[in-house]
């Protein structure tokens, strides 16, 4: 619970003026891409890397780093009192005391009486050293579910990491190189590690284009090699050799390993104690083991991260024994833990003196704490939780039926399908039990048993590993795997990363460990598609069911009915109009408007006139064909043979006519005509070998349509295009409602709106003189608070160019980062606004389009541009404006009629102004920011002259 305290002076030092940090905060905010669990443990790190220097814990809270207690109102015996004004660290300790639960419920009421009556016996240095487990070198744990993204956090710690390095090299608080540990020792779960972190882009969280060079320095090595490098019997790791390519060590920067903690807790044996039978593949593996981890201790300025820290919290094991040597090297940064569960299996007691003792099972050192039940519903699926208290068979038939009959035709937006994943306890339960009872449900649902079911086990004498069962298995999560039941054996319990899988089924003690039932039963929730309500099933036995809500209330401080009526996390998203602020009028502008009207030239038709008519008999178009040599030069060019048409008569020929008139010409309305028709034929046609067919010579097709037109009316269409002026208001304020839905696609966050509706309602600030700033600084120099003298800084100055509501509703991640990166930042010195235009649900500045047709203009529909970047006259009103837009490369093929239309929309307008008022600019995804950045710099240079 100590991360109460860090977590509240944290929050202090954020609306501090010490805090450098708020416009990298913003960035981060603005790009949205972080999950606010992650949002929030980058807070919590940056803080503890800038304003606490990355000391360990047990100094800070020596020093009192986080005390904000009050003693004078405190009551305490004047012994107490005496040690409290003298020692920060008893402050400290009497803090924590002090700290309460979600239900309001005191945590350790008897330390804090014992403080007072013993505040004088405590030894507070030696009591917080063993709290944080005597350890001299900075340890941090992060603790956030499963499914929050630890991996991308840890991307992210890496890369701000490197980028304050970068910024201040000599600065021991940042890490210039990371060890990553993955949680198993299998190597399916390493790649899906690195994957991940490879994955993530800095630009998330850190600014171009300090990003894209972030992004080049870093470098990968999963050492993953099970094999001596050529066969050799002599110690050569290649794990190790991997490092020592990146020689000079002393000088790397941005090194990236990955690895499993078998790789380097390997027992190693000093020669004088080596047992007296140790086998040579034994020795051969301690001595590679040596060999790499004397290489990675080697490595300057290291950070190690631990998944699933959990495992090697106790001093014992043996993977914190290696990390305790690493960590002697003077250089070492820090060690960094992640872990959805941070509790230890039994509390271990703390002697605060002969008489009294303190005992915990939560681990101490959590610097950052993100509860399950919130992630429910905001990134991992709305759990169902039923238990029974039956037999084995009962619960997975219920639990199969009940998947089958709500997911079976699930089918996620990535392509995969819902999963159910029955754990097992023993290979022959599986084999004999389960398998047979499934199979018979799976069968009775339509659906073929060995497509459908997965069976995955270590295997054993009777019942060998099923074949490519690995491979399926680690293939699950993909579009390729068709597999809907999977049966488990001591697999999948922790670490196992399949968002499709939608329901576990515990039904028996012992399917998985006691002490696991919360982490078993949770491999279901993972969220598929980020923003999305999606829901998961859980069967459990009555033990099963029992362990699960003692380990919720152990672990989460939440019961079994709170976990499983957890409602989504939807947000009512609060939108407010600042056309008034802004004063955005309404915007000019002119239309295309085309209009058709149809003149009667005939009152009747006069089919025998018309079919005599020797235009009538229009030609085939001649194809050429152009002969070139390797060079490309041209040898010769010759008309392409035309085929001969087939066998015709005139009777067949007339009843083609009718037939392509879909019923609206009849044969016997062609035979009013017989001798003209007959005449028109008799050219059209040739003889050859005695038999009638068409000459190629001719265009047949348009040949009939002409003749059908001749037995209707004349008629012509006449086209009227004119220029009209509309005026159209860039938002209609009454559609402007507060949705109830996921905030991924608005822009800017809540937050952030809140803090521009504030400075909007103030007003306007003074700039005080160059003399009065001078004073104010002695004053502050002197130790006087000026803060509410000295004018504040805006922290949202792009609001004077922009939002005319708020927040905007994007459909694509290139608008929001096309405002906030790249448009923004090239107009914030120069006289112009941009507005949102793309939500055509609140927009009335809509363009009529139009496609050239050879006898006219055909309507094609209505375009809504993205943005406006406009400048204003001196009157205030819209002067001239650039139409933005930003499209990806399969929308802009859709669009392209469109498109095109805009420079005939632009040129029109133009010359009705009489001026340069419109421009367009185009911006496609498949142009890199900086391509997109210049393009928009020479659009704004050339068209408002700046």
């Amino acid at each position: 619970m100590f991360y109460k305290l860090i977590e509240k002076k944290r929050n202090e030092w954020l609306t501090s003026e010490d805090c450098t940090i708020c416009e990298l905060l913003q960035y981060i905010e603005q790009r949205g891409m972080m999950r606010d669990a992650q949002m929030e443990a980058i807070k919590t790190y940056l803080f503890l890397k800038i304003a606490c220097q990355n000391q360990p814990l047990w100094k800070l809270f020596v020093r009192g780093v986080f005390n904000d207690t009050n003693i004078d109102q405190v009551e305490l015996t004047e012994t107490a009192r005496g040690v409290f004004k003298t020692n920060k660290a008893a402050v400290a300790l009497y803090q924590y005391s002090r700290l309460k639960d979600k239900r309001g419920n005191q945590l350790a009421p008897e330390l804090e009486r014992f403080i007072k009556q013993h505040a004088d016996e405590i030894d507070y240095e030696m009591t917080f050293k063993k709290i944080f487990y005597d350890v001299n070198y900075t340890d941090y744990l992060f603790s956030l579910p499963m499914g929050a993204g630890k991996t991308y956090l840890m991307a992210a710690f890496i890369y701000l990491d490197l980028y304050f390095a970068q910024n201040e090299p000599g600065n021991p608080a940042f890490a210039h190189n990371f060890m990553v540990m993955a949680p198993s020792g299998l190597k399916s779960s390493i790649v899906p590690s690195l994957k991940n972190i490879k994955e993530f882009d800095p630009s998330w969280i850190i600014p171009e284009p300090a990003a894209s060079r972030l992004r080049k320095l870093v470098q990968f090595e999963i050492l993953d090699e099970q094999k001596t490098a050529n066969k050799s019997n002599r110690v050569k790791n290649p794990n190790a050799q991997k490092i020592n390519n990146h020689q000079p060590l002393d000088d790397l920067m941005g090194l990236v390993a990955i690895t499993n903690a078998e790789k380097v807790i390997l027992d190693h044996y000093e020669e004088s104690l080596m047992p007296l039978f140790i086998s040579q593949q034994d020795l051969y593996k301690v001595n590679r083991a040596n060999e790499l981890r004397e290489i990675i201790g080697k490595i300057p300025h290291l950070a190690i991260y631990i998944d699933e820290v959990h495992h090697a919290a106790d001093g014992d094991i043996k993977l914190r024994q290696v990390v305790n040597e690493w960590t002697r090297r003077s250089t070492f940064n820090s060690v960094l833990g992640f872990s959805g569960t941070p509790y230890l299996d039994s509390a271990e007691p703390l002697n605060l003196s002969s008489s009294f003792s303190i005992r915990n099972t939560d681990l101490a050192n959590v610097v950052y704490y993100y509860p399950l039940i919130e992630g429910i519903g905001n990134f991992l699926k709305l759990p169902d939780v039923k238990y029974a208290d039956n037999d084995t068979q009962t619960i997975v038939t219920n639990g199969v039926k009940e998947f089958l009959d709500k997911y079976r035709d699930t089918m996620y937006a990535n392509g995969t399908c819902a999963k159910l994943a029955i754990y097992c306890g023993q290979i022959e339960t599986l084999e004999e039990t389960i398998y047979p009872l499934v199979a018979e449900i799976v069968a009775s649902y339509g659906l073929t048993p060995t497509d459908a079911i997965l069976k995955y086990h270590g295997g054993n004498k009777q019942y060998p590993q099923p074949e490519g069962s690995e491979t399926e298995f680690a293939s699950l999560d993909t579009t390729i795997s068709k597999k809907k039941i999977v049966l488990l054996v001591q697999i999948g319990k922790e670490g196992w990363d399949c968002k499709s899988l939608t329901g576990v089924i515990l039904p028996q003690k012992g399917v998985c460990p006691t002490n696991m039932v919360l982490q078993t039963s949770c491999r279901c929730l993972r969220q598929v598609t980020k923003g999305n309500i999606e829901t998961a099933m859980i069967w459990l036995n009555k033990f099963n069911a029992d362990k699960l809500n003692n380990q919720l209330k152990q672990q989460q401080n939440i019961t079994l009915k709170e976990f499983a009526d957890k409602q989504p996390a939807v947000k009512n998203i609060e939108r407010y109009s600042r056309v008034e602020q802004m004063r955005v009028p309404p915007i000019d502008f002119y239309q295309l408007k085309v209009s058709y009207e149809t003149l009667v030239l005939e009152e009747t038709a006069t089919p025998a006139q018309r079919l005599c008519d020797s235009s009538l008999l229009v030609e085939a178009d001649t194809a050429l064909i152009h002969q070139q040599d390797m060079e490309g030069n041209l040898i010769a060019t010759y008309q392409q043979e035309t085929l001969e048409g087939f066998c015709v008569s005139f009777q067949w020929w007339l009843h083609q006519i009718a037939k392509e008139s879909f019923g609206m010409l009849t044969v016997t309305n062609l035979k009013t005509c017989e001798a003209e028709l007959l005449s028109i034929f008799e050219q059209i046609t040739m003889e050859k070998d005695g038999v009638t067919i068409e000459n190629p010579k001719y265009d047949h097709q348009r040949i009939r349509s002409l003749i059908r037109q001749a037995f209707t009316p004349r008629r012509d269409i006449q086209v009227k295009e004119e220029i009209v002026p509309e005026q159209a208001q860039l938002l209609q304020i009454e559609k402007l409602i507060s949705p109830v839905e996921s905030s991924d696609k608005f822009y800017p966050t809540q937050k952030v709106v809140r803090e521009i509706l504030k400075w909007d309602a103030q007003p306007p600030q003074e700039e005080l003189s160059p003399e009065i700033m001078a004073k104010l600084e002695e004053l502050k120099a002197m130790g006087m608070d000026v803060s509410k003298i000295v004018p504040q800084t805006d922290p949202h100055p792009e609001r004077t160019q922009t939002y005319h509501y708020l927040p905007y509703r994007f459909d694509s991640n290139l608008e929001k980062h096309f405002l906030s990166e790249e448009i923004l930042p090239i107009i914030r010195d120069k006289h112009l606004e941009v507005y949102f235009n793309g939500d055509d649900t609140l927009t009335e500045f809509k363009i009529n389009c139009y496609s050239k047709q050879t006898s006219g203009w055909r309507y094609i529909g209505k375009y809504v541009p993205d943005f406006l970047l406009l400048s204003r006259n001196e009157e205030m009103q819209i002067d001239k404006v650039i139409i933005v837009e930003t499209k990806g490369e399969g929308f802009a093929a859709k669009f392209k009629d469109r498109l095109d239309f805009m420079s005939t929309f632009v040129e029109k307008n133009n010359d009705k102004f009489g001026y340069q008022r419109f421009n367009f600019l185009y911006l496609e995804d498949t142009l890199s920011q900086e391509q997109r950045r210049k393009r928009t710099l020479k659009a704004i240079q050339n068209f408002f002259n700046m």
